[in-house]
């Protein structure tokens, strides 16, 4: 079976570590490539895949144009960023990644099928769930003051979220940008897909950049000088254990009284050090954190504050 990737992200890298081995994969592909292997498989543009012959394309990235095949053999793993199952079959899946990935998937899909209200203030194509939460919380924080800061900021689609729902407010991009701490073992995936994030190019997503300030480097060095600031809201996305305890450290202690912490990862069975790096703090503390489960993606946890 001809099997080609389409995303050479996080989400590529999760389907690899769960349900595809990658030498199964014949290439991944991308819309630009900008890399000539990803996980030690070719990668080519849809030009070149359309001279190929294809059995299934899955679709592992938020952002994906239309596919010169046949709608049965593309398998849609983003499907929420269309609030609908627009799998035509799931036949060709089943054979490839087994009924028990499928099944999984299947019952991802059906968490959220309907608007929360109709007009909103942010287009949310990716993470519905995320970003419609996001925008919920968004308008509960007119009187609390502070700023706003993301700890793993990547390619900047969360980040461009929170600048277009509070414009107004400073935002503080904590990455080092060039990929994780080399003291932190990543996954293989993970780690590749982190490769080509830029400064540059989140700065030129955010609608106002000019409220938005790069701390780039290791946290929490990166935030000398900011022991005074205090924050409303915060998206603590660090990945790995002892990055996101370093984040619970630092950004707790400063939280604004009506503010949110967002843990995201929380509840993601392929980045179990979040989970622990929550406990570990509460352990500290000596008491746990009032919290709510998020049903999104990868299980972000909202910590008030």
């Amino acid at each position: 079976m001809e099997l080609y990737v389409y995303g050479t992200g996080c989400g590529a890298g999760e389907l690899a570590r769960e349900a595809l081995d990658p030498a199964r994969i014949a290439a991944f592909v991308e819309a630009s490539p900008a890399r000539e292997t990803f996980l030690g498989r070719p990668v080519i543009s849809i030009e070149a895949l359309a001279a190929r012959t294809v059995d299934l394309l899955i679709v592992t990235s938020k952002d994906a144009p239309a596919f010169p095949l046949p709608p049965e053999k593309v398998l849609y793993l983003k499907n929420h960023m269309a609030l609908r199952d627009r799998n035509a079959s799931y036949d060709a899946a089943r054979s490839a990644l087994g009924d028990a990935f499928v099944d999984r998937l299947q019952r991802q899909e059906a968490l959220v099928r309907a608007p929360l209200w109709d007009e909103g203030l942010f287009d949310a194509p990716g993470d519905w769930v995320r970003l419609k939460t996001l925008e919920a919380i968004c308008r509960r924080l007119e009187p609390v003051p502070g700023a706003m800061a993301e700890l793993g900021v990547f390619r900047g689609e969360f980040a461009a979220a929170m600048n277009a729902l509070q414009p107004e407010r400073t935002l503080y991009l904590f990455d080092t940008f060039e990929g994780f701490d080399p003291n932190e073992a990543a996954p293989e995936g993970l780690a590749a897909a982190h490769e080509n994030a830029s400064a540059d190019a989140v700065l030129q997503r955010l609608p106002r950049a000019e409220k938005a300030i790069v701390r780039a480097g290791l946290f929490p060095e990166t935030a000398a000088g900011l022991e005074a600031e205090t924050f409303a809201l915060v998206s603590l996305d660090a990945d790995l254990e002892e990055s996101t305890l370093a984040g619970l450290r630092w950004f707790a202690s400063r939280m604004e009284p009506g503010g949110y912490l967002l843990l995201h990862d929380w509840n993601h069975p392929g980045l179990p050090g979040v989970r622990r790096a929550l406990e570990r703090y509460e352990a500290e503390r000596g008491r746990r954190l009032p919290a709510v489960p998020l049903c999104d993606i990868t299980g972000t946890l909202i910590i008030p504050f």
